[in-house]
């Protein structure tokens, strides 16, 4: 036993130093071969002694059991946005905005490449991994511990002994008990395996490196994430208590990086100290030049603060730090051949031209498709099928024709125009007057039906889990449903008899399907999909009517005196009841036992009282649905749309349309410090970090 227990330590450790090698100091020592003969050794000795298996042994990385659902955590300090610049002057901005701050004090940057992937926190006690969550909403994300075990660049525990070329680490004086941030990510040849192996078993590729990284930390088991190519970079390190935490973190940031290493953790080596804003200039054009060399993909430079006193002294505002931002680069243009524009048909009716291209290689991915938008701007812009176009990444997501190629366009190629009948139906398109969009309107429409049960079943409506895009598309194919009322009649037998489905797959679908009916009111008035309704739309008809058949009934007059409403909606809420087809469907869920009334919310009275407010762009704090609680429990109301009712414009970043119309309209504006300002006075005591107790304030 004593010689058992001796032979499994020894391999663990050579192990962990070789994956050290491989990952932190890229200098590998062994062979595949090599490294697969001791792990396939420890396994062996770890199964004839099982009593000797230890959680951080290199075997135990994938031994979850699979999830039906990934559990919230709070983050302790959260996890803030970056500002964003876009061009050099912006950068000496930035630069300013320090002097001001730290006037006569001499400020170093460190710059460091933005990795395109998924933010993920990773919490060591004791010197082992014990969480990793997501980034989520910055205040809470999912608990992806399991998966995160799985990645082997990842150390299952922290070093603890002398390796190559650092001496004594963890041992001698380190922090045991941290927490790790840092980017999960794909690297670029691993994602083209990826994808080819998709193509190989008739599956969708995925869009780029970053949804591929995304749907594999967020796999049900653990295995089919253990498959996946994920590497990951540390960028972060905070000490966590003080008990086994002697000498804690290093008074500089670019220190703290080395001591990442140093605990076995991989870091970026493409970092670079900057003595002025000039430096980091160059840094970024640089990389910015160079970054298709890259193994993986990046997006931008993030430049920060490097001594973190002057950190501490500038702070941070509720959306991101004040020692921090983000140098985006340009996005990325080819050119290449427009083969033909295609109509997509959306769960409304919409018809969306689409440009089918010659596939070309831009910003991480194969592009073969980008949005036109609509008839207006194919005219504008002149856009033929025939025609070489020059197209980008919106924010390097997104792709978009720029422009025609004038001078390569061939001489036979005509003026697109669109067709005056559905590409799937054949039925009618109509344009209104005054609108852009193109719609069929016959709701029978096989391309509407399948959107529709879509947003039928997804997450903010009527919330049926495993009811996916594709399964979807085989239960209306198949003809096992006509629409999203159908779904609670589905049978058993009939879901396992579908391809890639089985008894338990079937069976849980089943389960979601017939749980789904204790939806509130609110969420099925924004289920059954009537134009311009969304989700606080819903939640206010809901409220005032009380019931489905008090909606159905009530008169334009009426819906367009709710606040919130107005005749757009309210037209749009006539034109759907006013079609027998619809009536039929709400019939049939009504006999499933879908609920079609509800409580409605007693007035409450506080500082908002007769206040209206309109929420446009992301919060940090909080997610924008906790926003309007809070609002409602001050006695204010939330609505969709401004108008110079509105009493308040919350503001938070990458703000719509509404901002411009708040401006226009002298409405007042406010962000998301002010409102919790506004709250923290009325209360007389802090706001919660903790958006789940917001409501509580």
């Amino acid at each position: 036993m004593q010689d058992a227990e001796q032979q499994i330590d020894r391999l663990r450790e050579q192990i962990r130093q070789h994956d050290y090698r491989y990952y932190v100091l890229n200098d590998p020592a062994l062979s595949d071969y090599e490294y697969d003969q001791l792990m396939n050794r420890l396994i062996q000795l770890e199964k004839a002694h099982p009593e000797l298996m230890t959680p951080d042994s290199p075997t135990q990385r994938v031994g979850g059991e699979p999830t039906s659902q990934f559990p919230a955590i709070t983050h302790d300090v959260p996890m803030l946005s970056l500002g964003n610049t876009y061009s050099q002057e912006e950068l000496n901005d930035f630069e300013k905005r320090l002097q001001n701050l730290l006037p006569d004090e001499t400020v170093e940057y460190v710059a460091e490449l933005k990795f395109d992937g998924i933010a993920v926190s990773l919490v060591y006690r004791d010197g082992l991994l014990v969480q990793a969550a997501t980034r989520g909403d910055g205040i809470q994300g999912d608990d992806i511990t399991a998966n995160i075990r799985t990645i082997r660049s990842i150390p299952l525990s922290l070093m603890r002994q002398e390796h190559p070329g650092r001496g004594k680490s963890a041992q001698g004086g380190h922090p045991a008990d941290i927490e790790v941030r840092g980017e999960v990510f794909m690297p670029r040849k691993a994602f083209a395996k990826l994808n080819q192996k998709q193509l190989a078993n008739d599956e969708k590729p995925f869009a780029n490196a970053r949804n591929a990284t995304a749907g594999s930390l967020k796999l049900q088991d653990p295995k089919m994430t253990a498959a996946r190519p994920l590497h990951f970079f540390a960028y972060f390190i905070r000490v966590l208590g003080t008990g086994n935490n002697a000498g804690g973190i290093r008074p500089a940031h670019l220190e703290n990086l080395h001591l990442l290493r140093e605990l076995g953790l991989p870091v970026s080596r493409h970092v670079a100290l900057c003595r002025s804003i000039w430096d980091v200039v160059d840094f970024c054009n640089t990389w910015e030049e160079k970054r298709d060399e890259l193994p993986f993909e990046i997006d931008g430079v993030v430049i920060k603060v490097n001594s973190l006193r002057q950190q501490e002294q500038l702070g941070s505002t509720a959306k991101s730090p004040r020692w921090a931002i983000a140098y985006k680069f340009k996005a990325k243009q080819a050119t290449t051949l427009l083969r033909k524009i295609h109509l997509q048909v959306g769960r409304t009716g919409t018809v969306t031209p689409v440009a089918e291209l010659e596939p070309v290689f831009l910003a991480g991915s194969t592009i073969s498709r980008a949005t036109l938008h609509n008839e207006d701007e194919i005219r504008r812009k002149d856009i033929r099928e025939g025609d070489s176009v020059l197209i980008e990444k919106g924010g390097d997501v997104i792709p978009k024709v720029v422009k025609v190629i004038e001078e390569k366009r061939p001489p036979e190629t005509r003026r697109f125009e669109m067709p005056v009948r559905c590409p799937v139906c054949s039925g009618p398109l109509v344009r209104a007057e005054g609108e852009s969009a193109v719609r069929c309107e016959n709701i029978a429409c096989p391309a509407q039906v399948h959107r529709r049960i879509e947003h039928f079943a997804a997450r903010g409506a009527m919330d049926i889990e495993g009811l996916g895009n594709a399964l979807i598309l085989q239960l209306v194919e198949s003809r096992l449903i006509e629409d999203y009322a159908d779904l609670y009649t589905l049978k058993k037998e009939d879901a396992a008899a579908l391809e890639r489905m089985g008894e338990k797959s079937a069976q849980n679908l089943i389960h979601a399907i017939q749980e789904s009916k204790s939806r509130p009111l609110d969420r099925v008035v924004f289920a059954i999909g009537i134009r311009y309704v969304g989700s606080t739309v819903a939640s206010i008809l809901a409220d005032h009517c009380g019931s489905m058949d008090a909606l159905i009934g009530a008169s334009r007059s009426e819906l367009d005196a709710i606040d919130g409403v107005g005749p757009t909606i309210s037209e749009s809420i006539g034109h759907f009841f006013a079609q027998e087809h619809n009536i039929v469907v709400i019939d049939k869920l009504r006999a499933a036992g879908i609920r079609m009334s509800g409580e409605r919310k007693a007035k409450k009275s506080g500082i908002f009282d007769g206040c209206s407010f309109v929420l446009t762009g992301t919060l940090d704090r909080m997610t924008r649905q906790a926003a309007s609680e809070l609002i409602e429990s001050e006695g204010g109301k939330v609505t969709s749309s401004v108008s110079k009712n509105t009493s308040y414009v919350l503001v938070g970043q990458n703000p719509g349309s509404k901002y411009q119309k708040a401006q226009d309209l002298g409405v007042s504006l406010i962000d998301e410090d002010t409102f919790i300002s506004m709250l923290e006075k009325s209360k007389k005591r802090p706001f919660p970090k903790d958006s789940q107790l917001a409501i509580e304030i």
